[in-house]
């Protein structure tokens, strides 16, 4: 028999009691671990203070006897460490766990499930085999929070001991009673059976990355949380028999974020997986937050997160992955692909390099780049310098920079959008007017225009200008994959006080830092409007779709 154990995970038993009591008595004082997305946040906190909502499940080791019978060493907790009786006798809230074991073949990268179930469709009355979890296994208790799981399945005779096997769980705990809802927890485990280091994982995406948008990442009812764990089943054996779509899952992942713009997709067909009880998941009208060519979003390991060991997994071609998001490719006939049959993987990389000399070309970093981010774009920026004649009554002259990344001039002229917003008071902004400034007089990069309407003679408050536009650049010229671009500025604001009142900033609930961890570069109306400090000015309470509504759908809304 041998034990995959990692150090210092073992619970003392014999100070046990002692540590359990003592936590309880202090567990009322310590540290709040708990956000607005939990029920706990609002619950009383002599409630909390008793049941101790929330679970984390760990498996801290593994078994695997000589005729490959496995068994999972595994603890659960509350978020602050304290034990939970996965009965809920000893402590508030049964606990349910399932577990699945799988591994990585030598020399492969993705998983293989040990576990798994044959689904048949009782549309197409096909059958096909789905990575799943463990059926009849037993549960051994070693304490409150301590037990050990036996698997039902055994590691075939075939079995390869020098391989990266994985066991991953996944669990709930039900405190509804207690109005606290149902909480979730998974974990994964790495080991050899053979003993030795870990040297073979599989790490393409972080969940942190997912979960830029999905907070939490979370699916099949909310317990299956991170993407260590849904790449067990969703690998190259498991697909769909009801639609015959495959589940792996760089292809259905890529796919689903394409969705509505799949060439599929857009051609009238449907993106759907056929998932329990019949339920029919359509994903034909998703659209992803961001452009589905900024890859790194997902592949990128986020700043404070351990690099991926396959971060630069994205950078390989293949036509599972490729083939997900361009499904109109036929890579056995070559449709769509050069009129080039493309029969396995091993000559992707000969075309699909990494990074081309050129932006657009047929390298990953080439294919995928986004026009208004290419590195060729000379830049627009915006700056604000001063507003004369800010009074009451008065039409304000702002005096403002135009450049380029490099520093260089631009003239107004030279755009081919420039407007400048005139909004106030900051206290909630109530009307605004927008002036084309292309015509704005100065020199070397600066310059100054007065606004054609005035301030209302009885105006008060901050008042603020913000700067909008683009200009036209043409990439490639001269070239096949010649484009026109939109090269926008980000919007620059600046406020000043009237009616002498102290200068007041609107208040800020909104950060556009935090719209861009999902939509990476925010921008609307054509590239124009990219901070919040800008859109505010024209989406004030007062502002509705008059002016576009047609009169058949009246009444106008607010924007």
């Amino acid at each position: 028999m041998r034990k995959h154990l990692k150090a210092g995970k073992l619970l003392r038993r014999v100070a046990f009691g002692a540590v359990l009591l003592t936590a309880l008595l202090g567990y009322a004082q310590r540290e709040q671990v708990f956000t607005t997305r939990d029920k706990a946040f609002f619950a009383d906190p002599k409630t909390v203070s008793f049941v101790r909502p929330g679970l984390v499940l760990k498996i801290v080791g593994t078994e695997v006897k000589a005729d490959g019978s496995l068994r999972a060493h595994f603890t659960l907790t509350d978020p602050k460490g304290l034990p939970l009786d996965r009965d809920g006798i000893v402590t508030p809230g049964s606990v349910s766990t399932s577990f699945m074991a799988a591994y990585i073949p030598a020399g492969q990268t993705q998983y293989v499930n040990l576990t798994t179930r044959v689904q048949t469709s009782p549309i197409t009355n096909t059958s096909a085999t789905q990575g799943g979890t463990d059926s009849g296994g037993t549960y051994e208790k070693v304490a409150d929070g301590e037990y050990w799981y036996n698997f039902k399945t055994k590691l075939p005779a075939t079995d390869d001991p020098k391989a990266t096997h994985t066991v991953g769980a996944y669990s709930s705990r039900n405190l509804s009673e207690f109005d606290l809802g149902t909480q979730y927890s998974d974990a994964v485990y790495n080991f050899v059976p053979s003993g030795g280091a870990v040297t073979v994982t599989r790490a393409v995406v972080n969940t942190a990355n997912c979960n830029q948008c999905h907070d939490p990442l979370s699916a099949h009812g909310g317990a299956r949380k991170s993407v260590e764990l849904c790449v067990l089943c969703h690998n190259p054996q498991s697909k769909d028999p009801d639609t015959g779509n495959t589940i792996d899952f760089p292809v259905m992942v890529h796919k689903i974020h394409r969705g509505s713009s799949l060439p599929s997709v857009v051609a009238g067909g449907k993106y759907q997986i056929i998932g329990f009880n019949n339920s029919v998941n359509d994903y034909s009208t998703v659209t992803s937050p961001t452009d589905v060519r900024n890859c790194a979003i997902c592949h990128v390991a986020l700043t404070g997160q351990v690099k991926l060991v396959q971060q630069d997994a994205w950078y390989k071609a293949n036509r599972a992955a490729c083939g997900a998001c361009h499904d109109n490719v036929n890579f056995a006939t070559g449709e769509n692909h050069v009129d080039l049959p493309q029969v396995s993987d091993n000559q992707c990389s000969q075309c699909h390099i990494p990074q081309g000399e050129l932006e657009f070309d047929a390298s990953i970093l080439g294919a995928h780049t986004i026009p208004e981010k290419s590195r060729d774009l000379p830049g627009t920026v915006f700056g604000m310098v001063k507003v004369d004649d800010g009074t009451a009554g008065k039409k304000p002259t702002v005096t403002f920079t135009l450049k380029d990344k490099a520093g260089k001039p631009i003239l107004p002229s030279e755009m081919t959008r420039f407007a400048l917003v005139l909004a106030g008071p900051t206290a909630d902004y109530a009307s605004y007017v927008s002036e084309d400034a292309r015509k704005a007089t100065g020199s070397n990069g600066t310059y100054s225009w007065t606004f054609a309407n005035a301030l209302a003679a009885d105006a008060k408050g901050t008042f603020t200008i913000g700067a909008e536009g683009y200009r036209n650049v043409t990439l490639l010229p001269g070239t096949k994959k010649e484009m026109l671009v939109r090269d926008a500025g980000a919007n620059t604001t600046i406020s000043f006080a009237v009616g002498g009142t102290p200068l007041a900033a609107r208040r800020k609930i909104v950060d556009i830092a935090k719209c861009n961890t999902c939509h990476t570069s925010l921008s609307l109306h054509g590239g124009n409007r990219n901070q919040i400090e800008q859109c505010v000015l024209c989406h004030n309470p007062n502002t509705t779709d008059v002016g576009t509504r047609p009169a058949a759908l009246a009444p106008a809304q607010s924007v």
